[in-house]
């Protein structure tokens, strides 16, 4: 796939696309964006002394001579702007602070939302992050804004639901709310599409490159990469593959439907099963319940990765369906690369990864013409939480990708 890109005349897009082009290359010369770009000599030199004069850009040194005039390289100023990102959920929340290059210097976790007042959870939020910025020594002039992720956030409604059981969440507006209390910008999306973002910024995966992370917590969901920017659908709810069907004659789904992936696959479904079984319940002391539901699903999964085979099989079996769901997600949108994020994935997805790969090998409709890579998520940063940062960088520096929330 070719990585020009034809840009219209200078404008604020023109220029936040040369950004991208900066931030996804790692270095780069003038003559190299402008081969990319196809703008000309003339607009590349004027587009990177503005960004220069902001400090977003700096020249780090010359590249190998060619005989000619050595060409100067290009490089984003990581420590220009500052963001930060918010994981919501139910066990925990998960602050990040990155730079400009997507690399976090800071994280703050704290008590999940649980069942708690969100006007009073609200208040808590705004007071840690003030206390971040003060642990780290940051000035809030530097900082571009906050981004929010949380479960199936509906970007075009004014309602959104954070998670099943999170009832009072679903009518609440957190980024207006918060926004009041900080003094700072604030963007949101649901978090698999934060993962994918994030994904794409700090992996320096050029615009070109097309993608899919599916992201696993209380259950699941989809962000999709498409030409630099996260695809929406017509009603910015791209990625419900929580609610796949996969089983047509399955059990019932809290969305209406019946079989949905979420329904069969995810962790509330897999400890379900395990509370049948009254010995291995037993053994890694499973409760059951939504209060409990991370920590017995969390026991059931480091059990499986270890080898015990009650969990094991319970795991796999979770895995052939998201296999399933993958691999029509491959065929439909002929992707080569696939992203597994989330808490979900943080002691089996080892064991996902290798039914997915095995399946989608197999039966990928195009595997005679390119392969697919299955790969995790780093799993040493929350995902979502710095894709939500990312997501506010990318909000307020490329606006030629923002996706303008209808307030």
């Amino acid at each position: 796939m070719s990585s020009v890109r034809r840009l219209g005349p200078s404008s604020e897009n023109t220029r936040s696309a040369i950004l991208d082009m900066i931030r996804s290359s790692g270095t780069v010369s003038r003559i190299e964006l402008a081969e990319m770009s196809g703008l000309t000599a003339t607009s590349i030199t004027r587009i990177v002394k503005s960004l220069i004069e902001d400090n977003l850009v700096v020249e780090t040194g010359f590249g190998d001579p060619t005989g000619g005039k050595r060409r100067s390289i290009l490089e984003l100023n990581p420590q220009a702007r500052f963001a930060v990102g918010l994981a919501l959920d139910d066990a925990r929340l998960t602050y990040v602070v990155a730079n400009l290059g997507g690399n976090v210097v800071g994280q703050l976790v704290s008590a999940g939302l649980g069942q708690k007042t969100p006007s009073i959870e609200i208040v808590r939020i705004a007071e840690e992050l003030k206390q971040l910025f003060t642990q780290l020594d940051i000035p809030v002039s530097h900082v571009v804004g906050v981004g929010l992720a949380g479960a199936g956030l509906d970007l075009g409604a004014g309602a959104e639901r954070l998670s099943v059981t999170a009832d009072e969440w679903d009518s609440f507006a957190i980024q207006e709310a918060l926004e009041s209390r900080i003094g700072l910008p604030v963007v949101r999306d649901n978090d698999a599409a934060c993962a994918a973002l994030g994904q794409f910024w700090v992996g320096r995966i050029p615009a070109t490159q097309d993608f899919a992370t599916l992201y696993m917590s209380n259950g699941f969901g989809l962000g999709l990469m498409v030409g630099g920017g996260v695809s929406r659908g017509a009603s910015s709810n791209v990625g419900e593959i929580g609610h796949m069907v996969v089983d047509i004659n399955g059990p019932d789904c809290w969305c209406g439907s019946r079989g949905c992936l979420e329904a069969v696959a995810a962790p509330r479904a897999i400890v379900a099963k395990a509370m049948r079984n009254r010995g291995l319940s037993t053994e890694l002391d499973l409760h059951g319940g939504d209060n409990k539901l991370r920590h017995d699903y969390n026991a059931i999964a480091r059990a499986a990765a270890s080898g015990e085979p009650r969990a094991t099989a319970l795991i796999e079996q979770s895995a052939q369906f998201v296999a399933a769901a993958i691999l029509s997600v491959v065929n439909v949108l002929d992707l080569d690369r696939v992203y597994l994020a989330g808490p979900g994935f943080a002691d089996a997805g080892a064991i996902y990864v290798r039914l997915i790969r095995d399946l989608v090998s197999r039966l990928a409709r195009t595997r005679s013409v390119h392969g697919v890579a299955v790969e995790l998520s780093d799993p040493g940063l929350d995902p979502a939480a710095l894709g939500a940062a990312t997501l506010a960088l990318q909000h307020t520096l490329i606006p030629h990708k923002r996706f303008e929330r209808q307030r």
